[in-house]
């Protein structure tokens, strides 16, 4: 399952996830079988091989793969979603791409492939080396395999490659709205293309646009003023949504030979002041940080294991998920849409240090995931802010080199969203002036035993007064507690359950509390695996704040949450 709608109906596709595929480990240099599984066993993908009895814990390069039909000579797109971390894609024992990160999607287009059985294969590494970046021993774990879904497509000569719809508010008061809308299409022939695009919403025809686009080119078509008339605005309270159609034809024929359909949301995020605004009304943000990390399945969660998630999360009374640290599957995407959860999505680095930013691919394999990121994920309604670069060295030179950089970078290709990254630089981050929103970590009553309320005070009063972050929204995005599942005792040591439920309310209470504050992230949803290398640092080599265990079991804390969280209203008021 890749989306949770239909894309195309024009387009032919064929999924070739959601089934076995071939699985075999490899030498760390070249194609040799070898490592725990050197023959072929059946895996299924989407799937990480810490699933598997033989590689649990295997770092190192594997290989899924399996055959594909074509039937006549056809221009083919291969998808993917995920492979983790690196991939080399193979078809019929040529390299068609390669790509870094285990959390944005790519392609491979292969024009003009033969009729016939082919054979795909894509090569998997989840190694740690200082060619990568990002991926380095960390506090969450670091999986291999194809952990998303993989496509197949049948295109044309020329082909939507992508829409951008951008909601336009013109009156809160009045709901009237309109849209700007980016088509790109690839013509992948010798020859010139003339036709047009029929953009639809809902199925009713609001706008032709003329195409003329030129041999192997690429062209980005655009609408800023798409009529959007007698809509329902997205909210958490009511998330509707509305199906985007682009349909292709030929001018000569009058053919109809390509289409992409989007799913959208109208509603506006803006900045005003102290005040983070969704449609006009100040939000109070009453959320979770979620990894993507389950026992059985790794980072490849299940779409029922997804909804499960965000059942649970509702019923805490929780209305936001921050995607920590890294872009989630399109998938959880869509459910958040459906079910009006806000999303904080944000690019793949985790507590990186000045050292480590220095990685002379740091830049690039940073600024790659956020052009990915956007451009997958750019139309979903329920992403409201995109983050960047979770604890990284925002207190000095060359981290505010990296952070400006990054935050140019997302804003050159989405005005329409704040941006801003997790700090933990308490009184030192140098880098304040830069974001939309104000955001730190903090963790009184764990790492520290000041009072939650004294804590967060200190910090607020210290970027009000002597960054220039003053005056910005400002967001609690960790804070939390340990406890190891079933422990449980009357003196409510640290890593007892009762410990926790107890430094969970009084961070909760002090966040929700102040009047400068747009709401809190808890750190966070479920108890996750982390890196062997930490194993030192965390009971059972797990993350262990989790408000629900590993299995989902509820922890005492989840109660003591859950009324907390639900005495709340869902827009903030200054007290």
């Amino acid at each position: 399952m890749i989306r949770a709608f239909t894309t195309h109906k024009i387009r032919r596709t064929e999924e070739l996830s959601s089934c076995l595929w071939d699985f075999r480990t490899l030498s760390a240099s070249g194609d040799a079988p070898s490592g725990p599984v050197p023959s072929p066993i059946k895996a299924a993908v989407p799937g990480c091989w810490e699933a598997y009895p033989e590689t649990a814990n295997y770092r190192g390069r594997a290989v899924y793969s399996r055959k594909f039909v074509t039937d006549t000579e056809a221009n083919i797109r291969l998808v993917f979603k995920g492979v983790s971390h690196t991939a080399e894609i193979m078809v019929d024992g040529q390299r068609v791409c390669g790509h870094y990160n285990a959390y944005t999607p790519f392609d491979a287009v292969l024009p003009c492939l033969k009729p016939g059985e082919h054979t795909l294969d894509v090569i998997a590494d989840n190694s740690f080396s200082s060619a990568s970046a990002l991926h380095v021993p960390n506090d969450y774990q670091s999986y291999g395999g194809i952990s998303r879904g993989v496509m197949l497509e049948l295109l044309e000569d020329v082909y939507i490659c992508r829409i951008h719809f951008t909601p336009v508010c013109k009156s809160v008061q009045t709901n009237q709205w309109s849209g700007k809308v980016q088509v790109c299409l690839v013509n992948l022939s010798e020859k010139p293309f003339e036709g047009d695009i029929e953009l639809h919403i809902e199925g009713q025809p609001h706008k032709i646009l003329p195409v003329e686009i030129g041999p192997k080119e690429t062209s980005v078509l655009s609408c800023d003023d798409l009529p959007c008339r007698n809509v329902c605005p997205w909210s958490p309270e009511t998330p509707v949504l509305y199906y985007l159609n682009a349909v292709l034809r030929d001018k000569a024929s009058m053919r109809e030979v390509d289409d992409l359909t989007e799913r959208i949301g109208f509603r506006e995020v803006r900045i005003e002041g102290r005040d983070i605004l969704l449609n006009g009304k100040k939000l109070l943000i009453k959320g979770f940080c979620r990894h993507e990390d389950h026992p059985q399945f790794g980072c490849a969660i299940p779409f029922s294991a997804m909804q499960y998630d965000l059942t649970l999360i509702k019923d805490l009374g929780g209305n936001s998920v921050r995607t920590s640290h890294y872009p989630n599957d399109e998938l959880f995407l869509d459910l958040c849409d459906e079910q009006g959860i806000l999303v904080w999505e944000e690019n793949h680095a985790r507590g990186l240090s000045d050292e480590q930013m220095s990685n002379p691919n740091f830049e690039k394999q940073c600024e790659d995931c956020i052009r990915e990121m956007v451009d997958a994920h750019y139309n979903h309604p329920s992403i409201y802010i995109w983050g960047i670069l979770n604890e990284c060295a925002s207190h000095t030179e060359l981290g505010r080199m990296c952070y400006k950089s990054q935050y140019e970078l997302i804003r050159s290709m989405d005005r329409s969203r704040p941006v801003s990254s997790a700090s933990c630089q308490f009184k030192t981050d140098i880098c304040l002036d830069l974001p939309d929103v104000v955001s730190y970590n903090i963790y009184p009553k764990w790492y520290n035993d000041t009072p939650a309320a004294q804590y967060l005070a200190e910090l607020y009063d210290w970027v009000q007064s002597s960054t220039d972050g003053r005056g910005k929204p400002f967001l609690i995005t960790e804070t939390g507690a340990g406890a190891v599942y079933g422990y449980r005792t009357p003196s409510r040591v640290k890593w007892s359950e009762e410990y926790q439920a107890q430094a969970l309310e009084e961070q909760i209470r002090a966040v929700l509390a102040h009047k400068g504050c747009s709401g809190i992230y808890i750190w966070q949803f479920c108890d996750t695996r982390v890196c062997d290398d930490w194993f030192d640092k965390r009971p059972k080599t797990m993350n262990n704040k989790g408000i629900v265990d590993e299995y989902r079991r509820p922890k005492l804390a989840y109660e003591k949450v859950k009324e907390l969280f639900r005495k709340l209203p869902q827009e903030r008021t200054d007290v």
